[in-house]
C-alpha cells in the first residue's frame, strides 16, 4: 500500500509513468505506475500500449508499493558481526564494503585459483543489463562459469529438440481464431495471468479449453476438460493421443511428408502406445484419453500453450518433446490459431556480447550447476566438476537459502566459516542472513534496463520511475565498482546502462533505446509463415524432428528415447514413500519474491499440503491437521487441506514459503532433490517421492 498520505497526494500530484515488470514470469507485462513523488509510487496497473498485456496484470505486481516501500528494505551496506546465519550486522560505507569484497576475492583466488570464486545469480530481475552484467565480471576474471538449470533447462531442451529453436506461434492468435486451447503443464491463474486472459477470450468466443495438470488448479477450474495426470507422465499421454490420431484418421499425411522427419516410423511406434497403456502410467481413464485425442484431432485450429511444469521433472525434456509432436501430426501449424507456444526468447536478434562479456569467455574454466548448490558448497567432488572448493561468492537476484533444492545441504554450505559471501539484495532474505557483506539493491523502478519476453513478442526499454531508496545501488554499479577494484578490463565496465543498451540494440539491428521507450516497445512478431514454421523448422533439414538429435544437448543423451515415449526415470512412489509431491507456485508469491508483502501473506495464510480426500480419510487426517512430509533428504511439517481433482497418491504444496514460516524452520525444498534431469541438467522440484505421517 502507499505510505500514509499517499491517497491525498495522489489526487493532486499523481503522474502515470511507463515501466515493465521485471519478474520471472513469461508475461513481461507493460506497466503504468502511479508516481506520487520522486520517491513514492501508488498503484501499478497493466498498460494497454502492449496488446499482450492488454491492461491486465497479476495482483502481486498491482500491489508493488508494498514491496518497494516495505519497512524492511535494506538501506546501507553492512558487515557481519555475529555467527553465520545470525543476521547480526553493523553499518559500513560503500567503499569499505566493496574494498572488502575485492580483497577477499583476490586473496582466495591467489590461494585456490580463480575458479574458487563463483558469482551466483538468477532472475529476481529479468532485465538484461542488471541481471546478466555479473557474467561480464565472471568471464573477465576467469571465475567459475555458470550452468543455469534451475528454471528452463529441461523444457527448453524438449522444445528445441523437435522445433529447433525457442519460438512458436503468437498466443494473441487464440483470441479470435482458435477452436481449442490446451494449457499444458502450467497454472497461469497463479503464474501468468495474461495467458489466462487470452485463453478466456477464446473460450468466451466458443473455443474449448483443456488443462493438463496433476491437480485442480485455478486454471483447471475454468476449463471444459481437466486431465489430472500423475506427475511426470505427460509423455505417455501425448503418445496415446498420437496413437488415436493415427488410428482414427486425424493425422495430416500431406503435412507430415513435407514438414517432419520419420512420420512412418512414428506411426508404427505409437501403435503400441495405446490409451490402455497410457492409462496405467498416467492414472487417467481410457475414456478420458480417447475423448481428448478426438477433441484435439477434430479441432483444426488447436493451440497448445506449453508451460514450465515440464521443466520440473527428471523426464521433463522427453515429456515436452512428446507434446510438441501433436501439432506436427495433425498439421495444426498450418492454421492461424493453431500450433503451439512455449516461449519466444529465441526470436530476438540480440547481441549479448557487451552485456555479458562473451568476448572474454574461457571454455577451459569449469562450469558449476546452479541447482546443485548444496552439493557444491558441501564439497561433493562430482558437483565441483574437477575444480577447487568454492570459497567466495557474490549473489545477486536470487535467494538460494529458500529456493534451491536440498536446503539442508545448502544451509550447511552457506554456514561454512571459510566461505566468504557477499549478497546484494533489496530485503533481508534468508540468504542475506548468511552473508559476510550485505549490499542494498535497487528495485526495477529505481534503475534503467531492457527486457526480452517469452510469452509475447515485444522488446521493451525502461527508465527509472523513482529515485533509489536510501543508499541502494543498481546491480550494474556494483559490478563495475568491483571490476575497478579487481582489475577487470572490459569496456562494458566504463559505460552507463543506457550506453550499453543503445550499443547493444544498434549491433542487433533494433530500435535505439530512446525510440523503443517512446513507442512503448518494439513488437518483434514474425510473419505468419515464419511464426508457424511454414517456411521450415529451425533444424538443419528444416523439418520437425520426431526423432531428435539428443547428442546436441550432451549429458546422458544416449538414454533419451529415439521417438517420443514415457521416459521412466522419475522418482516413483514406493512402499516406503507412497506419495508423489509437486512443489507448485502459489498465486501471490513468485518463488521467494512477495513472500514478505502483507497482501501476499494474508492471502496465502500458511504452508499447506493439498491431498486427495480419500488419502486424508485413509490416514485419519482432516482439514487443518498437521502432517510431516519426508524422505531421505529431510522432512517438513505442514497443515492439511483436502482437495478433490488430483489422484490418490499425489500431493501438492503451493509456494516457496520462507523457512521461518514452517514449524521446524526449514522449507519445502528440504525434501526436493538436486539430482539433474535428463539429458543434461535441470532442477526437478515437481518430481519428489515422500512419506506422510500425522504430526
Amino acid at each position: 500500500m502507499a505510505p500514509d498520505g499517499g491517497a491525498a497526494r495522489a489526487k493532486s500530484n499523481t503522474e502515470i509513468v511507463a515501466s515493465v515488470c521485471p519478474h520471472d514470469c513469461t508475461s513481461t507485462c507493460a506497466l503504468d505506475v502511479e508516481r506520487l513523488d520522486d520517491r513514492t509510487i501508488g498503484r501499478v496497473r497493466g498498460s494497454k500500449r502492449n496488446t499482450y498485456t492488454a491492461g491486465v496484470i497479476c495482483e502481486k505486481v498491482a500491489r508493488y508499493s508494498e514491496r518497494v516501500h516495505h519497512p524492511d528494505r535494506l538501506q546501507y551496506p553492512m558487515k557481519r558481526v555475529g555467527p553465520k546465519g545470525s543476521g547480526q550486522f553493523k553499518r559500513i560505507g560503500w567503499d569499505e564494503a566493496l574494498d572488502i569484497v575485492a580483497h577477499e576475492f583476490t586473496e582466495r583466488a591467489a590461494k585456490f585459483g580463480t575458479e574458487t570464486v563463483w558469482p551466483y545469480f538468477y532472475a529476481g530481475t529479468m532485465g538484461l543489463v542488471q541481471r546478466d552484467g555479473i557474467q561480464r565480471l565472471r568471464h573477465t576474471m576467469k571465475y567459475s562459469r555458470w550452468f543455469s538449470t534451475i528454471c528452463v533447462t529441461l523444457s527448453d531442451t524438449g522444445w528445441i529438440a523437435g522445433v529447433g529453436a525457442k519460438r512458436g506461434a503468437d498466443f494473441r492468435e487464440v483470441d479470435e481464431h482458435s477452436d481449442l486451447v490446451v494449457i499444458w503443464g502450467g497454472n497461469p491463474v497463479n503464474t501468468q495471468v495474461n495467458v489466462m486472459h487470452h485463453a478466456m477470450a477464446a473460450r468466451k468466443r466458443g473455443a474449448t479449453l483443456v488443462v493438463v495438470d496433476p491437480y485442480r488448479t485455478g486454471t483447471a477450474e475454468k476449463a471444459d476438460m481437466h486431465l489430472a495426470v500423475r506427475p511426470g507422465t505427460d509423455g505417455a499421454l501425448a503418445c496415446a493421443v498420437m496413437h488415436v490420431l493415427f488410428a482414427e484418421g486425424f493425422a495430416d499425411w500431406d503435412y507430415l511428408r513435407q514438414y517432419t522427419d520419420r512420420p512412418d516410423d512414428l506411426a508404427a511406434h505409437v501403435k503400441t502406445k495405446t490409451p490402455a497403456w497410457a492409462s496405467a502410467i498416467t492414472g487417467l481413464s481410457v475414456e478420458e484419453i480417447v475423448a481428448f485425442a478426438r477433441l484435439y484431432g477434430g479441432s483444426r485450429k488447436a493451440f497448445i500453450r506449453c508451460h514450465h511444469g515440464f521443466s520440473r521433472s527428471r523426464n521433463g525434456a522427453a515429456n515436452m518433446h512428446a507434446v510438441t509432436c501433436l501439432p506436427a501430426v495433425t498439421g495444426a501449424w498450418k492454421y492461424q490459431g493453431g500450433g503451439a507456444l512455449y516461449g519466444h526468447t529465441g526470436m530476438y536478434p540480440l547481441n549479448r556480447t557487451l552485456i555479458e562479456g562473451l568476448d572474454c569467455v574461457d571454455p577451459s574454466i569449469r562450469d558449476l550447476d546452479q541447482s546443485r548448490l548444496g552439493p557444491i558448497l558441501t564439497n561433493d567432488p562430482g558437483a565441483l566438476n574437477g575444480g577447487p572448493p568454492v570459497t567466495a561468492m557474490l549473489i545477486q537476484n536470487t535467494n538460494p537459502a529458500m529456493v534451491c533444492p536440498e536446503l539442508n545441504l545448502v544451509h550447511k554450505g552457506l554456514a561454512r566459516e571459510d566461505l566468504f559471501l557477499c549478497v546484494h539484495e533489496q530485503l533481508p532474505t534468508e540468504t542475506v542472513a548468511f552473508a559476510d557483506i550485505v549490499l542494498p539493491a535497487t528495485t526495477f523502478l529505481e534503475h534503467e534496463d531492457f527486457y526480452t519476453a517469452s510469452g509475447h513478442t515485444y522488446f521493451q526499454v525502461t527508465k527509472k520511475v523513482i529515485e533509489p531508496y536510501a543508499e541502494s545501488r543498481q546491480n550494474h554499479d556494483v559490478i563495475c565498482g568491483l571490476a575497478k577494484r579487481l582489475g577487470a578490463e572490459h569496456r562494458g565496465f566504463d559505460m552507463t546502462v543506457w550506453e550499453i543498451m543503445d550499443e547493444t540494440l544498434r549491433l542487433s539491428g533494433m530500435w535505439d533505446a530512446e525510440t523503443n521507450h517512446a513507442k512503448g516497445g518494439q513488437d518483434m512478431a514474425l510473419p505468419f509463415e515464419t511464426a508457424h514454421f511454414l517456411d521450415g523448422f529451425e533444424n538443419p533439414d528444416r523439418k520437425f524432428h520426431f526423432s531428435p538429435d539428443w547428442s546436441r544437448f550432451g549429458g546422458r543423451w544416449r538414454e533419451m528415447p529415439e521417438l517420443p515415449d514415457h521416459l521412466d526415470v522419475i522418482d516413483n512412489a514406493t512402499a516406503d514413500k507412497p506419495f508423489r509431491m509437486v512443489a507448485a507456485p502459489a498465486r501471490t508469491f513468485l518463488n521467494s519474491t512477495f513472500t514478505e508483502t502483507p497482501g501476499s501473506l494474508a492471502r496465502e495464510k500458511r504452508p499447506t499440503v493439498l491431498m486427495n480426500p480419500d488419502d486424508c480419510t485413509a490416514m485419519g487426517v482432516a482439514e487443518g491437521d498437521r502432517v510431516v512430509l519426508g524422505n531421505e533428504r529431510g522432512s517438513v511439517l505442514v497443515h492439511v487441506m483436502p482437495q478433490a481433482g488430483q489422484q490418490r497418491g499425489v500431493v501438492v504444496v503451493e509456494g516457496i514459503w520462507p523457512n521461518k514460516h514452517f514449524e521446524r524452520k526449514i522449507g519445502i525444498n528440504a525434501i526436493t532433490s538436486a539430482d539433474p534431469g535428463w539429458p543434461n541438467g535441470g532442477a526437478v522440484f515437481h518430481d519428489t517421492a515422500v512419506w506422510i505421517r500425522p504430526a
